[in-house]
């Protein structure tokens, strides 16, 4: 039983001893060398809170986040490039010409190859030369009868363009009068215009002129090509 004593004796006093010089050292430092302990404290809340900034940009910009913005510029360049050339007619495009008899109401219908002048064209170029072709028509277009055209659907696989017409109907012989200054061709009916000449009355001679005033009388269909021959520029 002494013995058991004097071995707890052996352990405890060292143990006393280490912990009153530990704390009497902690007691010194903080004693003369305050702010040593103030910077340690301070070392240690930045390091976590900049550990904390660094996580919370790294969760922001993860490598999914990133992947998925470039995947999503990927995708929409390629169909923005897509959606442009499906608005361009190419050699491929079906060009469906419908002429239209308004007087009968009643529609031919032709499949054409597309033309090379609209080639490489875009709806908005398409309709702006449809419109100067209404506007401009040729002078075979103006004898058959047209009054105007349609785009009734514009795709680069197919385009269909309605032409109007009121076909004029046979006549034996012809009358040329004025309108507008502008020399024009009427059916013996002296009524239904059959050519808007595109001549100007002041262009042709003097005597030419006094007859169509007065209202020139053609014979027949030679007779009238001959003088629009003669007098179209």
């Amino acid at each position: 039983m002494k013995l058991a004593k004097r071995i707890s004796l052996f352990f405890i006093y060292p143990m006393v001893i280490f912990l009153v010089g530990f704390l009497g050292g902690m007691w010194t430092i903080r004693f003369f060398y305050p702010g040593m302990v103030q910077e340690n404290r301070m070392d240690s809340q930045e390091n976590r809170q900049g550990s904390f900034e660094h996580n919370e940009t790294m969760e922001a910009e993860s490598p999914e986040d990133s992947k998925v913005q470039v995947l999503e510029e990927e995708i929409n360049e390629p169909v923005q490039n897509v959606a442009a050339i499906e608005e361009t007619l190419n050699a491929d495009t079906e060009y469906v010409l419908q002429e239209r008899d308004l007087l009968k109401d009643t529609v031919v219908e032709t499949v054409w190859k597309i033309p090379g002048k609209y080639i490489g064209m875009n709806r908005e170029l398409f309709v702006e030369s449809m419109e100067e072709y209404e506007t401009n028509p040729p002078l075979s277009e103006v004898e058959r009868g047209f009054v105007g055209l349609e785009i009734l659907s514009f795709s680069p696989k197919r385009v269909v363009v309605q032409m109007n017409y009121e076909y004029v109907q046979p006549s034996e012989s012809f009358y040329l009068v004025v309108q507008d200054n502008e020399v024009v061709v009427l059916l013996e009916d002296m009524e239904t215009v059959f050519i808007n000449t595109g001549i100007m009355l002041e262009n042709l001679p003097e005597l030419i002129q006094m007859q169509i005033i007065q209202m020139y009388y053609i014979e027949n269909e030679e007779v009238l090509y001959n003088f629009l021959e003669t007098y179209s520029s």
